[in-house]
């Protein structure tokens, strides 16, 4: 049983207005990872339900979602694979747009970083509009891996990512 509850969390993320511009709320995680024993407990909530074993490799997405997805990979005794901006790997990629409020970007993967039938377990920080998370997933099943959940330490659900998830089971320990 994990050790720190999700309101606990929720209590200790920094809400920083107009950040980076007018109008948006900033959800600053940093409290969460300054505290040693929230944030192995977070780390223990977006695990939670897989065994060291049960999962081949956790994928985490540029740049937050490294943090809680490399902890999660050595907990899980998986293997850690990175989903970065495009041009940021070394070696070949896959690679998968998404769309922005305006414009696009592209996020990549290499090309062996997974297995066909591998058992994947996809974290990032922030759930918000999806783009990002569903171009991830898409390069995970492009590869041929299964997807086992997409787990998230915070969600605001009123901008709708799950939608573009769909298909994965989805969890989230914070949602606004």
């Amino acid at each position: 049983m994990p050790s720190v509850t999700p309101a606990e969390i929720e209590r200790t993320i920094r809400n920083i207005p107009d950040f980076p511009k007018p109008g948006i709320q900033f959800k600053d995680i940093t409290p969460v990872l300054a505290d040693a024993r929230l944030f192995a407990g977070a780390i223990d909530l977006l695990c939670d339900g897989f065994k060291p074993g049960s999962v081949d490799a956790v994928v985490g997405i540029d740049a937050r979602g490294f943090i809680f997805a490399a902890a999660a990979a050595i907990k899980l005794q998986a293997g850690f694979v990175p989903v970065r901006k495009k041009g940021k790997l070394p070696h070949k990629t896959h690679e998968q747009d998404y769309e922005l409020e305006y414009g696009t970007a592209t996020v990549a993967m290499h090309i062996d970083a997974l297995k066909p039938g591998d058992n994947v377990l996809l974290v990032d920080d922030l759930l918000a509009t999806g783009g990002t998370s569903a171009a991830a997933a898409a390069l995970v099943k492009k590869l041929g891996a299964e997807i086992l959940e997409a787990s998230f330490l915070i969600e605001l659900r009123f901008l709708n990512g799950r939608e573009k998830l769909k298909g994965c089971k989805v969890k989230s320990l914070v949602v606004y």
